[in-house]
């Protein structure tokens, strides 16, 4: 935070005046730092840089001043002490864990997680030796059963991905800290807007900010927050040394984006709630999940936990008695739906201005088995909704003519 700022600034102040380091230009927009490396004043000034002496940019894949901008925003409006910006959000959750697990070390996860994160542990944490138990995301007793062992590592989404399931992230904190672990939540669904982590017992927070912090669909990016001593520490160690560094360029994107992330995510979240309030009385819809509507299973504990519900909205659409839903007539409805849709494009992101619609079961968790699938809830007709920024009576329209043809 730039010294002559108060202390007592609120989060969407915040996002407009932290991590402002002008040049002699005196610039208002911030500077873009595109260079791989820097000049020293001399040849001690090297030495003393690489012996850890003083502390000044000395290679980007170390540190940029426009990824430094980047970090120092995000830290402050999480409220934590520190952050490290990676290329991607998925480089942020393997190395959030990567740098603190080894060979014979144990990782409690919830079963309810994106499938690239299911990938990673599967292919790469199993292989090197570390314990990975999976734990059945809202059922309290299996969390306290799971972590009455000791663990190095708890990972969790809240809200998972995509059937919105809201975790007790102070209950699960309070035991990961009894069993010796960290516990690290992956907060893209809530974002920072609508949800802190951290001050619920979290330790880490990761994020994909190819999501909602650009919010318009232009670069990747990811971001571990915690304390300094986890991500100046361990975290900072292995990014600097195996790459996973994000491009200046990138960093200045998100770094704008993040101006405008409270504005967007809260427009956002007011027509998911809306839509998800109409879409649970439709006809053509069994289910739809969104943690701030009565209905949803964990209703009360969003309401605690969220300040916001977030800007997704998960639906599965009725198919009729007699078609299964894990069957080719049950996909072949849900394709119907989100083909005939006119507004929501057909995409695996989210988070966007605009609008997107997504089919889990074969795009982004069909490397889980479909018995993996079932037992987390996804079946074929399940169709996850990004909600943008278009006004929300063309979408309500929009989904009502398409919902038409299921």
């Amino acid at each position: 935070m730039n010294e002559e700022l108060p202390r007592d600034l609120r989060p969407d102040t915040l996002a407009v005046h932290t991590g402002i380091h002008r040049s002699e230009a005196n610039e208002m927009s911030e500077g873009m730092f595109l260079t791989q490396g820097y000049a020293y004043d001399s040849a001690e000034q090297a030495r003393d840089a690489f012996a850890g002496e003083i502390d000044i940019y000395m290679y980007s894949r170390y540190a940029n001043p426009t990824v430094t901008a980047f970090e120092e925003r995000l830290a402050a409006i999480e409220g934590a002490e520190s952050c490290f910006a990676t290329s991607t959000g998925m480089a942020a959750v393997f190395v959030s864990l990567a740098s603190i697990l080894g060979q014979g070390d144990r990782l409690v996860a919830s079963k309810s997680l994106f499938g690239s994160t299911l990938q990673t542990f599967a292919n790469f944490f199993d292989k090197w030796g570390i314990e990975i138990d999976y734990v059945d995301a809202t059922d309290p007793a299996a969390w306290e059963s799971a972590l009455a062992t000791p663990a190095k590592a708890v990972f969790i989404e809240s809200p998972t991905n995509p059937m919105q399931d809201v975790l007790d992230i102070p209950r699960i904190a309070d035991l990961s800290h009894a069993a010796g672990a960290l516990l690290i939540v992956d907060n893209v669904f809530a974002t920072a807007i609508g949800q802190k982590p951290a001050q619920l017992g979290a330790d880490a927070v990761v994020y994909s900010a190819t999501k909602h912090i650009d919010g318009q669909g232009r670069v990747l990016g990811g971001a571990i927050v915690g304390s300094s001593e986890y991500v100046d520490g361990p975290v900072k160690l292995m990014i600097r040394n195996m790459g996973a560094t994000i491009s200046p360029f990138n960093a200045w994107v998100l770094l704008k984006g993040l101006e405008t992330l409270s504005v967007r995510v809260r427009h956002q979240a007011a027509s998911a709630l809306s839509l998800a309030q109409w879409l649970e009385a439709h006809p053509k819809v069994s289910v739809a999940r969104y943690p701030l509507l009565p209905s949803h299973p964990q209703h009360e504990l969003a309401a605690a936990q969220m300040t916001l519900g977030g800007t997704l909205v998960t639906l599965d659409l009725a198919v009729g008695d007699g078609v299964d839903v894990a069957g080719p007539e049950a996909q072949a409805a849900a394709f119907r739906f989100m083909n005939a849709l006119r507004l929501f494009t057909c995409s695996n992101n989210l988070g966007d201005a605009k609008s997107i619609s997504t089919h889990p079961a074969t795009t982004t968790h069909n490397k889980m088995s479909p018995e993996g699938r079932a037992e987390v809830g996804i079946s074929e007709t399940t169709v996850r909704l990004s909600i943008g920024l278009e006004d929300v009576e063309d979408l309500r329209a929009d989904l009502d003519q398409a919902l038409a043809l299921v």
